[in-house]
């Protein structure tokens, strides 16, 4: 049944060969790697006006100004990686450039710094997406955190079914939600073209804190945001069809006009509409209820965003995987990240994103206010060492025009560099500082992995090793009672060596005493041993009696042959004790001893 529910949920698996035939077309391929771009249109703006409006009204007119400078950065970053991904078309992700270019540390920072915006993004959009529903049907409010958990478990299943699979099932939505911006942007413009701009609110907002610079700072970091998500393309060049470069490039170009009109474009309706954000419901919601009202164009364009929102999470599905199993097959991860799934996903990564998405969800109350703080720190730490990592490697490489690339990258470095320390500075206190602690400590994490595989590959190298001597290799069969299961054990263990000793444990005195009546008619050549058990443990006394023979110099191996019988049904294992599963894990931690189930199925 397991097997069966697996293929019915992820799908029929696919051969190693046929993993160029998953690589995506550029349509697809924007509806995966953009949508986590792309979503943040819905609550960028947002993030700014709550950051300006605890200095009251006046300080809402510095929204657009801030608008523009975010725009102006995202057509920096993003030229810079369309450099990074022509220099390198296998994958120029921030840890690989960061590591060729800058060395190690830098590169598992940037790498550090990279898994923990992945995380933070699925969290932020399911969020953000929740959030936009429960604008519309405020009833769902109590019941947000319960929704993020099963949408984030939603987008799990739908990436383990595959990379091609999932860009056909969210192509349709991420489509749709460009539509609908347009629509906004469109009707919002045309009604303030005939209509004008409604007046202001004739009440003036309270002033929380004086308007400065400092609060302008991080009206600026919370806004930036909206860039989350940009080196997506450059981090999965590989899943694109040939020319992968090429293909890529265009869809870095697509993603981040799209991303520059909508988020001023809303930015300016926000401003001339005079939205005040409000607690329960987005500035998108305000906003599109002020232009068409709330009616069927109201509703669709909330279900767009809520849905681009909660897809926003893909494109983290789809990145932290892919960095994982670079940073696995470096030996910084475990060895089980590098590995792809029946699907040809890297599925232990997919897994593992969720789980700790989920759990922060819970943690943070599914609120996108509380996480956004933790939010910028990361990504453009990642954005700053990919970019000056690209200067070393124009510096390096020269080259036609290396002098103006490697402008651009050191342009591109400078201002990500100058965002870190805003957002730094601004947000520290507001949670930042998780970000700025747990960067280094998954760096040293990384490192201490990458020790432990050096150590394992040392001890088992075969240089200077000698072929080992066994010896008598005596074994133990464990008896719990007398039945066609311990026989065939006790059968297979005498072709393993003639120095075989049956043990049972001595939980029941009338039990045992039947045990020893009927040993002498199936085994009589093998010595049964008893052992007194007070506290009807198993597994100590059995350990105990193991440690004796070692002493005793019984042979460098010891086989403990344990007798298990498997029932014909899988809920039938629920039943019976799994007593034969403690024996091994503890016997695992003890060297020279070795375990061995001799399974015995029981029929219909």
């Amino acid at each position: 049944m397991p097997h069966s529910l697996k293929r019915a949920l992820l799908g029929q698996p696919l051969a190693t060969s046929e993993v160029r035939h998953e690589r995506l077309a550029k349509i697809p391929a924007l509806a995966i790697f953009a949508s986590d771009n792309l979503s943040s249109v819905a609550y960028a703006t947002e993030e700014i006006l709550l950051v300006l409006v605890l200095a009251g009204s006046a300080a809402l007119a510095f929204s657009p100004p801030i608008g523009i400078v975010i725009a102006a950065l995202t057509a920096i970053v993003a030229t810079s990686y369309w450099q990074t991904i022509h220099a390198y078309p296998s994958g120029g992700g921030a840890y690989v450039v960061a590591k060729e270019n800058l060395g190690t540390h830098p590169g598992l920072v940037a790498g550090a710094a990279l898994l923990v915006d992945y995380v933070l993004t699925v969290s932020v959009s399911i969020a953000a997406g929740v959030a936009a529903v429960t604008s519309a049907f405020p009833i769902l409010y109590p019941l947000r955190i319960e929704i993020c958990v099963g949408l984030v478990l939603l987008i799990m299943l739908a990436n383990l079914r595959g990379i091609r699979e999932t860009g056909r099932i969210f192509a349709v939505p991420s489509y749709w939600f460009v539509f609908c911006l347009l629509l906004l942007l469109v009707g919002g413009f045309y009604r303030l073209a005939t209509q004008g701009a409604p007046p202001p609110p004739a009440v003036a907002l309270p002033i929380h804190e004086p308007l400065g610079l400092l609060l302008i700072l991080r009206a600026f970091s919370s806004g930036c945001a909206a860039l989350t998500g940009i080196e997506a393309v450059a981090n999965g060049v590989q899943a694109f069809r040939p020319p992968e470069s090429r293909n890529a490039g265009i869809t870095l170009a697509w993603m981040a006009f799209i991303l520059g009109s909508s988020f001023l474009g809303v930015t300016f309706l926000a401003h001339h509409f005079h939205v005040i954000p409000q607690q329960g419901e987005t500035v998108v919601s305000i906003l599109v209820s002020l232009i068409f009202g709330r009616g069927w164009v109201y509703y669709m364009i909330q279900a767009a965003t809520a849905v681009i929102l909660v897809l926003a999470a893909n494109t983290s599905f789809a990145g932290f995987p892919m960095l994982a199993s670079m940073l696995a097959a470096d030996g910084f991860l475990p060895r089980q990240m590098a590995n792809r799934g029946d699907r040809l996903v890297f599925s232990n990564g997919i897994i593992i994103l969720a789980g700790v998405s989920a759990l922060l969800l819970v943690v943070f109350g599914g609120s996108t206010h509380a996480l956004i703080p933790l939010y910028a720190v990361g990504v453009f730490t990642a954005f700053t060492l990919s970019q000056a990592g690209m200067v070393r490697h124009w510096w390096t490489l020269r080259g036609p025009r290396w002098g103006l690339k490697a402008a651009i990258n050191s342009l591109g470095a400078a201002a990500t560099f100058i965002v870190v320390l805003v957002v730094g500075l601004t947000k520290f206190t507001h949670g930042a500082w998780m970000v700025v602690v747990l960067i280094p400590g998954i760096v040293l994490l990384l490192l201490r992995i990458r020790r432990h595989y050096t150590q394992v590959a040392a001890k088992l190298s075969l240089e200077g090793a000698r072929r080992p001597r066994i010896g008598r290799n005596p074994v133990v069969v464990l008896v719990a009672g007398l039945h066609k299961g311990t026989v065939e054990a006790l059968e297979y263990a005498r072709t393993i060596s003639p120095d075989v000793t049956a043990v049972t444990i001595d939980l029941d005195d009338t039990q045992t005493a039947k045990l020893r009546l009927r040993w002498t008619e199936w085994a009589p050549d093998i010595p049964l041993v008893v052992l007194e058990s007070p506290y009807r443990s198993i597994v100590s006394p059995l350990l105990d009696y193991v440690d004796r023979m070692e002493r005793q110099g019984a042979g460098r191996y010891l086989t403990v042959v344990i007798p298990e019988f498997v029932p014909s049904h899988w809920w039938a294992h629920f039943l019976h004790n799994q007593t034969a599963l403690l024996i091994k894990a503890a016997l695992l931690f003890k060297p020279g001893k070795v375990s061995v189930s001799v399974p015995y199925h029981l029929d219909d």
